[in-house]
């Protein structure tokens, strides 16, 4: 009869080691979400109420600025302000336009490299392999300014590559137009870029070497648990080296994959330090955060959180991405130990 308290009362002890005390529990959560209230919730909130300010007729209006009423007769002073806003809003969509070409280039070769990074680190051991994984994790560490101004140091005026960077001449793909088969080739460009700094080609740089690391760091943990057996079995079966990585490697790591391609590719879109170093502050180099810099600056403060908006849109977007790729594969991790 004495054993019957001591086992419940160890018990309950047992209960409350495994649970943890509920004041501290409720301590913690409450930290947490004050925390996640005070530094992500509120500004998330206050950027869509300052982008809405003036209305949604407001919001729309930097992206489409209104046109002036049919046959109406206006000052000198509204057609300056019409005109501002007709430039202003060209300018943001040429950032758009531009942030979204970045991610584009960026993004698939960001693919190619982590997918052959992460097969070079988890599926051989070489001279050198600690060397490569540090290489890779080199983004991580240095400050995306430092990286910019390196790109500077190398491919400017006045860099190591400086004379033949300076005299590189390429097409602009946004100037593609059809020309009909007159000239030849149905299609030209009309617009060449000289130089890399200080064009959208050093901006592509710039955003590959701060992104390149996300794909590779997603792909190599699966890899590295994952092993080789199933690479090599299928490969003494017959197998092609092609055949393996689409039939094994690839679907083994889709979600990984995935991962990273969306961390990737927030983080191409949001970019700053890099990018404004190598862009020279030329309208024509805006990225969307350089455009809500310079709106900012120029007190169009209204512009600024609307362009912000979208980047916040974005990023709301990936954290679902997110959200949604971690909850398919703990599914399917849980299916798989189900069937052993």
């Amino acid at each position: 009869m004495a054993g019957a308290p001591l086992a419940s009362t160890s018990a309950t002890l047992n209960r409350r080691t495994a649970n943890g005390d509920p004041r501290v529990r409720a301590l913690l959560i409450a930290l947490t979400i004050g925390f996640l209230s005070i530094f992500i919730l509120a500004p998330l909130v206050n950027v869509f109420a300052q982008a809405f300010a003036k209305g949604l007729d407001g919001y729309l209006a930097v992206f489409w600025p209104p046109s002036p009423p049919e046959g109406a007769t206006l000052g000198v002073i509204q057609q300056r302000k019409l005109a501002e806003a007709a430039v202003q809003s060209e300018r943001t969509w040429s950032a758009i336009r531009l942030t979204l070409a970045v991610a584009a280039v960026v993004v698939p070769l960001n693919i190619v490299f982590g997918l052959a990074a992460a097969w070079a680190t988890t599926k051989f051991r070489f001279r050198g392999r600690a060397l490569l994984v540090s290489l890779i994790d080199l983004p991580f560490s240095v400050s995306p300014v430092v990286a910019g101004l390196v790109f500077v140091l190398l491919l400017g005026r006045n860099g190591v590559f400086g004379d033949w960077a300076t005299h590189l001449s390429w097409p602009d793909p946004f100037s593609l137009r059809w020309v009909g088969f007159d000239a030849g080739f149905p299609l030209d460009f009309e617009r060449d870029f000289t130089g890399v700094i200080f064009t959208p080609l050093a901006i592509v740089m710039a955003s590959i070497f701060v992104t390149f690391p996300f794909v590779a760091r997603s792909l190599t943990p699966l890899m590295e648990s994952q092993g080789a057996d199933e690479e090599l079995a299928a490969l003494s079966l017959g197998a092609s080296g092609w055949r393996t990585f689409w039939k094994i490697t690839a679907p083994n790591v889709k979600w990984a994959l995935l991962y990273g391609v969306i961390l990737c590719t927030a983080r191409a879109f949001g970019e700053f330090g890099a990018v404004s170093v190598v862009s020279g502050h030329i309208d024509v180099n805006d990225t969307m955060p350089l455009r809500i810099e310079k709106l900012w600056n120029e007190y169009n403060n209204q512009a600024a959180f609307t362009v912000a908006s979208v980047l916040t849109l974005l990023a709301v977007f990936t954290l679902v991405a997110k959200t949604a790729i971690e909850w398919k594969t703990a599914r399917d991790h849980a299916t798989a130990e189900g069937k052993q």
